[in-house]
């Protein structure tokens, strides 16, 4: 038994995770914490992901990164590079479907606490990038991990969108849903059962985790407070 999808899985989903990480915090910092006119708009098209059906972001997808997509046409023409049926592909798709939960939980961990804690620091001098990271990022990091592990989650059992874009290429694009997937097509139920209880016991165990970090963390922050 090959077990490409289970690494491909993990690679793909690690590096999305990176990637909405970085843009999530970047973003939820600049977008949330910051009132203009259209906000309401952008945050809407922002989380929009999470609401479409796979399919359709993948349609989305194929017609931006595909041969007559304007991006597709500029990489190829560019650089020759083709996004469609490659691995680029999956980790496109794992991060566009994935960018919601890390957008929505940096977003609401970053309004959480006080902005006058912030606010003293700038009058002390400090810089913001300081300011950002000895407060804002240490009082946000609850909720930003909570985003982290969720956007993990989702990346690693993304479907729909990534059979649109990518296709289903063996050691390429075969990622644990779509070997479950082609296995039942196939009418190998023993391998699709097999992939089954994996990404099930991966999803269950992330859950499982952030569930008790999340008591954890909230038993230490009671009994500092009642100190």
């Amino acid at each position: 038994m090959q077990l490409s999808p289970l690494w491909l899985s993990f690679k793909t989903a690690f590096i999305a995770t990176i990637i909405v990480f970085i843009v999530g915090v970047f973003l939820a910092r600049i977008i949330g914490r910051n009132d203009f006119p259209g906000k309401s708009i952008v945050e809407a098209v922002i989380l929009l992901p999470l609401v479409l059906p796979p399919t359709v972001v993948g349609f989305g997808l194929l017609f931006l990164f595909g041969k007559n997509g304007p991006i597709g046409q500029l990489l190829m023409n560019w650089f020759d590079v083709q996004i469609v049926f490659s691995w680029y592909a999956v980790i496109i798709a794992a991060v566009v479907v994935s960018f919601p939960l890390m957008y929505q939980s940096a977003a609401g961990a970053f309004q959480q606490y006080d902005a006058n804690m912030e606010n003293a620091a700038y009058t002390m001098g400090a810089s913001k990038w300081k300011v950002f990271w000895t407060i804002s990022f240490r009082l946000a990091w609850p909720g930003l991990l909570a985003g982290l592990v969720l956007s993990f989650a989702r990346a690693l059992g993304e479907f729909g969108a990534t059979l649109m874009l990518a296709g289903y290429i063996p050691n390429v694009t075969d990622t644990i849903p779509l070997a479950i997937y082609f296995a039942v097509e196939s009418g190998n139920m023993e391998l699709a059962s097999f992939w089954v209880i994996i990404i099930v016991a991966l999803g269950f165990s992330a859950i499982l985790w952030l569930n008790w970090w999340s008591k954890r963390n909230m038993m230490r922050y009671t009994a500092k407070r009642s100190k």
